[in-house]
Protein backbone atom coordinates (compact mmCIF):
# COMPACT_ATOMS: atom_id res chain seq x y z
CA UNK A 1 0.00 0.00 0.00
CA UNK A 2 1.37 3.41 -0.93
CA UNK A 3 1.05 6.49 1.26
CA UNK A 4 -1.06 8.14 -1.46
CA UNK A 5 -3.74 5.49 -0.79
CA UNK A 6 -3.89 6.29 2.92
CA UNK A 7 -7.52 7.12 3.73
CA UNK A 8 -8.44 6.46 7.37
CA UNK A 9 -11.70 6.63 9.25
CA UNK A 10 -12.73 5.94 12.83
CA UNK A 11 -14.87 2.92 13.70
CA UNK A 12 -16.69 3.23 17.02
CA UNK A 13 -18.60 0.18 18.31
CA UNK A 14 -21.44 1.34 20.56
CA UNK A 15 -23.65 -0.54 22.98
CA UNK A 16 -25.68 1.69 25.30
CA UNK A 17 -23.10 4.45 25.78
CA UNK A 18 -25.45 7.33 25.05
CA UNK A 19 -23.89 9.62 27.67
CA UNK A 20 -20.28 9.42 26.44
CA UNK A 21 -20.46 8.79 22.70
CA UNK A 22 -21.04 12.43 21.65
CA UNK A 23 -17.73 13.43 23.21
CA UNK A 24 -16.00 10.59 21.38
CA UNK A 25 -17.52 11.64 18.05
CA UNK A 26 -16.50 15.26 18.67
CA UNK A 27 -12.89 14.22 19.29
CA UNK A 28 -12.80 12.02 16.21
CA UNK A 29 -14.12 14.82 14.02
CA UNK A 30 -11.77 17.38 15.60
CA UNK A 31 -8.91 15.11 14.50
CA UNK A 32 -10.24 15.33 10.94
CA UNK A 33 -11.48 11.74 10.64
CA UNK A 34 -14.79 10.55 9.24
CA UNK A 35 -16.63 8.60 11.94
CA UNK A 36 -18.52 5.34 11.47
CA UNK A 37 -20.71 4.48 14.46
CA UNK A 38 -21.65 0.81 14.73
CA UNK A 39 -24.73 0.39 16.89
CA UNK A 40 -24.44 -3.09 18.39
CA UNK A 41 -28.12 -3.52 19.21
CA UNK A 42 -28.35 -0.62 21.68
CA UNK A 43 -31.52 0.26 23.55
CA UNK A 44 -33.89 2.97 22.45
CA UNK A 45 -32.21 5.87 24.28
CA UNK A 46 -28.78 5.19 22.83
CA UNK A 47 -30.22 4.44 19.40
CA UNK A 48 -31.85 7.88 19.34
CA UNK A 49 -28.59 9.55 20.34
CA UNK A 50 -26.68 7.74 17.61
CA UNK A 51 -29.29 8.73 15.02
CA UNK A 52 -29.01 12.34 16.19
CA UNK A 53 -25.22 12.31 15.86
CA UNK A 54 -25.32 10.72 12.41
CA UNK A 55 -27.85 13.32 11.25
CA UNK A 56 -26.17 16.39 12.77
CA UNK A 57 -22.40 15.83 12.73
CA UNK A 58 -20.70 16.11 9.33
CA UNK A 59 -18.98 12.97 8.00
CA UNK A 60 -20.58 10.83 10.70
CA UNK A 61 -22.50 7.75 9.61
CA UNK A 62 -24.36 4.99 11.39
CA UNK A 63 -24.44 1.24 10.84
CA UNK A 64 -27.07 -0.57 12.90
CA UNK A 65 -26.93 -4.20 13.95
CA UNK A 66 -30.44 -5.40 14.86
CA UNK A 67 -29.38 -7.32 17.98
CA UNK A 68 -26.40 -7.17 20.30
CA UNK A 69 -23.73 -9.47 18.88
CA UNK A 70 -20.64 -8.29 20.77
CA UNK A 71 -17.75 -5.90 20.27
CA UNK A 72 -15.91 -8.19 17.87
CA UNK A 73 -18.98 -8.61 15.68
CA UNK A 74 -19.50 -4.84 15.64
CA UNK A 75 -15.88 -4.25 14.65
CA UNK A 76 -16.09 -6.91 11.92
CA UNK A 77 -19.16 -5.20 10.49
CA UNK A 78 -17.42 -1.84 10.75
CA UNK A 79 -14.28 -3.10 9.00
CA UNK A 80 -16.35 -4.38 6.09
CA UNK A 81 -18.43 -1.22 5.80
CA UNK A 82 -15.36 1.02 5.98
CA UNK A 83 -13.59 -0.93 3.24
CA UNK A 84 -16.69 -0.79 1.00
CA UNK A 85 -16.68 2.99 1.43
CA UNK A 86 -13.09 3.25 0.21
CA UNK A 87 -11.21 3.65 3.49
CA UNK A 88 -7.78 2.06 3.85
CA UNK A 89 -7.46 2.12 7.65
CA UNK A 90 -9.80 1.95 10.61
CA UNK A 91 -9.13 3.62 13.94
CA UNK A 92 -10.82 1.57 16.65
CA UNK A 93 -11.80 3.66 19.66
CA UNK A 94 -14.24 2.76 22.43
CA UNK A 95 -17.50 4.65 22.85
CA UNK A 96 -17.26 4.99 26.64
CA UNK A 97 -14.63 7.72 26.64
CA UNK A 98 -11.92 5.72 28.39
CA UNK A 99 -9.29 6.39 25.73
CA UNK A 100 -7.16 9.53 25.54
CA UNK A 101 -8.88 11.01 22.53
CA UNK A 102 -6.28 13.74 22.17
CA UNK A 103 -3.86 11.01 21.05
CA UNK A 104 -5.85 10.26 17.90
CA UNK A 105 -3.63 12.44 15.64
CA UNK A 106 -0.49 10.64 16.88
CA UNK A 107 -2.03 7.25 16.07
CA UNK A 108 -3.05 8.39 12.60
CA UNK A 109 0.38 9.92 11.93
CA UNK A 110 2.03 6.62 12.93
CA UNK A 111 -0.25 4.70 10.57
CA UNK A 112 0.46 7.16 7.77
CA UNK A 113 4.21 6.66 8.22
CA UNK A 114 3.90 2.87 8.24
CA UNK A 115 0.62 1.90 6.57
CA UNK A 116 1.24 -1.85 6.68
CA UNK A 117 1.59 -1.84 10.48
CA UNK A 118 -0.96 -2.28 13.23
CA UNK A 119 -0.73 0.79 15.47
CA UNK A 120 -1.49 -0.22 19.05
CA UNK A 121 -2.14 1.68 22.25
CA UNK A 122 0.03 0.74 25.20
CA UNK A 123 -2.15 1.86 28.11
CA UNK A 124 -1.05 3.95 31.05
CA UNK A 125 -3.68 3.53 33.77
CA UNK A 126 -4.69 5.82 36.59
CA UNK A 127 -6.30 4.90 39.92
CA UNK A 128 -9.72 4.44 38.32
CA UNK A 129 -8.74 0.94 37.22
CA UNK A 130 -10.42 -1.75 39.39
CA UNK A 131 -7.92 -4.05 41.10
CA UNK A 132 -9.61 -7.17 39.73
CA UNK A 133 -9.26 -5.91 36.18
CA UNK A 134 -5.57 -5.10 36.78
CA UNK A 135 -4.76 -8.64 37.93
CA UNK A 136 -6.81 -10.10 35.09
CA UNK A 137 -4.75 -8.09 32.63
CA UNK A 138 -1.51 -9.47 34.07
CA UNK A 139 -2.78 -13.02 33.60
CA UNK A 140 -3.86 -12.30 30.03
CA UNK A 141 -0.49 -10.74 29.21
CA UNK A 142 1.33 -13.83 30.48
CA UNK A 143 -0.81 -16.18 28.41
CA UNK A 144 -0.37 -14.05 25.30
CA UNK A 145 3.41 -14.11 25.77
CA UNK A 146 3.20 -17.91 26.02
CA UNK A 147 1.02 -18.21 22.94
CA UNK A 148 3.30 -15.99 20.86
CA UNK A 149 6.58 -17.22 22.43
CA UNK A 150 7.44 -13.54 22.57
CA UNK A 151 7.15 -10.33 24.58
CA UNK A 152 6.35 -8.45 21.36
CA UNK A 153 2.76 -7.74 22.52
CA UNK A 154 3.03 -5.76 25.76
CA UNK A 155 -0.75 -5.25 25.99
CA UNK A 156 -3.33 -7.25 24.04
CA UNK A 157 -6.45 -5.77 25.64
CA UNK A 158 -6.31 -2.09 24.76
CA UNK A 159 -8.90 -1.35 22.07
CA UNK A 160 -7.27 1.85 20.83
CA UNK A 161 -5.70 0.80 17.52
CA UNK A 162 -5.36 1.65 13.84
CA UNK A 163 -5.88 -1.37 11.60
CA UNK A 164 -4.87 -1.70 7.94
CA UNK A 165 -8.25 -2.83 6.65
CA UNK A 166 -7.13 -5.10 3.82
CA UNK A 167 -4.95 -7.05 6.25
CA UNK A 168 -7.61 -7.59 8.90
CA UNK A 169 -10.33 -8.42 6.40
CA UNK A 170 -8.13 -11.08 4.85
CA UNK A 171 -7.44 -12.51 8.31
CA UNK A 172 -11.11 -12.55 9.23
CA UNK A 173 -12.04 -14.24 5.96
CA UNK A 174 -9.57 -17.03 6.63
CA UNK A 175 -9.74 -17.55 10.40
CA UNK A 176 -12.29 -17.36 13.19
CA UNK A 177 -11.92 -14.30 15.44
CA UNK A 178 -13.86 -13.98 18.71
CA UNK A 179 -16.97 -11.86 18.43
CA UNK A 180 -17.23 -10.48 21.95
CA UNK A 181 -14.72 -9.32 24.58
CA UNK A 182 -12.22 -11.89 23.28
CA UNK A 183 -11.89 -9.96 20.01
CA UNK A 184 -9.08 -7.55 20.93
CA UNK A 185 -6.83 -10.33 22.23
CA UNK A 186 -7.46 -12.86 19.49
CA UNK A 187 -7.04 -10.55 16.53
CA UNK A 188 -3.72 -9.14 17.73
CA UNK A 189 -2.28 -12.60 18.44
CA UNK A 190 -3.33 -13.89 15.03
CA UNK A 191 -1.93 -10.81 13.31
CA UNK A 192 1.35 -11.38 15.16
CA UNK A 193 1.40 -15.00 14.01
CA UNK A 194 1.07 -13.69 10.44
CA UNK A 195 4.06 -11.40 10.84
CA UNK A 196 2.13 -8.12 10.70
CA UNK A 197 4.39 -5.34 12.07
CA UNK A 198 3.15 -3.62 15.22
CA UNK A 199 3.99 -0.23 16.63
CA UNK A 200 3.15 0.79 20.18
CA UNK A 201 2.17 4.24 21.44
CA UNK A 202 1.74 4.96 25.17
CA UNK A 203 -1.69 6.36 25.92
CA UNK A 204 -3.63 7.16 29.09
CA UNK A 205 -6.68 4.98 29.81
CA UNK A 206 -9.36 5.62 32.43
CA UNK A 207 -12.43 3.60 33.44
CA UNK A 208 -15.18 4.57 31.76
CA UNK A 209 -16.38 8.13 31.43
CA UNK A 210 -20.08 7.26 31.76
CA UNK A 211 -19.65 4.57 34.42
CA UNK A 212 -21.01 1.86 32.10
CA UNK A 213 -18.99 -1.30 31.60
CA UNK A 214 -20.24 -4.31 29.68
CA UNK A 215 -17.52 -6.62 31.01
CA UNK A 216 -19.14 -9.50 32.90
CA UNK A 217 -16.70 -11.10 35.31
CA UNK A 218 -17.80 -14.75 35.10
CA UNK A 219 -19.05 -14.89 31.51
CA UNK A 220 -16.22 -12.92 29.94
CA UNK A 221 -13.47 -14.53 32.00
CA UNK A 222 -14.81 -17.93 30.92
CA UNK A 223 -14.71 -16.72 27.33
CA UNK A 224 -11.10 -15.59 27.83
CA UNK A 225 -10.13 -19.00 29.20
CA UNK A 226 -11.63 -20.68 26.13
CA UNK A 227 -9.80 -18.18 23.91
CA UNK A 228 -6.41 -18.87 25.50
CA UNK A 229 -6.94 -22.61 25.11
CA UNK A 230 -7.77 -22.04 21.44
CA UNK A 231 -4.68 -19.87 21.00
CA UNK A 232 -2.49 -22.41 22.77
CA UNK A 233 -3.52 -25.00 20.19
CA UNK A 234 -2.74 -22.51 17.45
CA UNK A 235 0.67 -21.80 18.97
CA UNK A 236 1.54 -25.51 19.04
CA UNK A 237 0.59 -25.83 15.37
CA UNK A 238 2.91 -22.91 14.56
CA UNK A 239 5.67 -23.87 16.99
CA UNK A 240 8.52 -24.44 14.50
CA UNK A 241 7.83 -21.14 12.74
CA UNK A 242 7.55 -19.18 16.00
CA UNK A 243 10.78 -20.69 17.30
CA UNK A 244 12.42 -19.82 14.00
CA UNK A 245 11.44 -16.18 14.44
CA UNK A 246 13.15 -16.14 17.84
CA UNK A 247 16.51 -17.25 16.43
CA UNK A 248 16.41 -15.34 13.13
Amino acid sequence: MHSSAFNPCAIVPVYDHEHAVARVVAAVRAAGLPCLLVDDGSGETCARELARLAASVPQTSLLRLPVNRGKGAAMAAGFGAACERGYSHGLQVDADGQHALGDIPAFIDAARREPSALICGRPVFDRSMPAGRRYGRYLTHGLVWLNTLSFAIPDSLCGFRVYPLATVLQLMAEEYIGRRMDFDVEIIVRLYWRGVPMRWLPTAVTYPLDGVSHFRMIRDNARMVALQARLFGGMLARLPRLLGRRVS
